[in-house]
């Protein structure tokens, strides 16, 4: 369900839209690291202005998680453009 509307909002704001996905890792019973992979020249938009986009997203996974459900860690990372 996270990892559902991460990818789907990501694709929202990317201008390349059609190579994003995401991984997850389990890092513990509790904690799990969710990779969003997006073109380079995209990620400043995921980022945003001093962080602001990737902090606004975190704070809706961590309000979106079910009760004693596990916490996620979102990491960022580009990509090559794939041809």
């Amino acid at each position: 369900m996270v990892q559902d509307f991460i990818l789907e909002y990501v694709k929202l704001i990317a201008k390349h839209p059609d190579i994003i996905s995401i991984d997850t890792k389990e890092i513990d019973e509790n904690l799990s690291e969710l990779f969003l992979y997006v073109h380079q020249d995209d990620i400043g938009k995921v980022i945003g202005k001093e962080g602001r986009m990737i902090s606004s997203i975190k704070t809706i996974v961590s309000g979106c998680k079910p009760k004693g459900g596990p916490s996620y860690k979102v990491s960022v990372k580009a990509i090559e453009n794939e041809k």
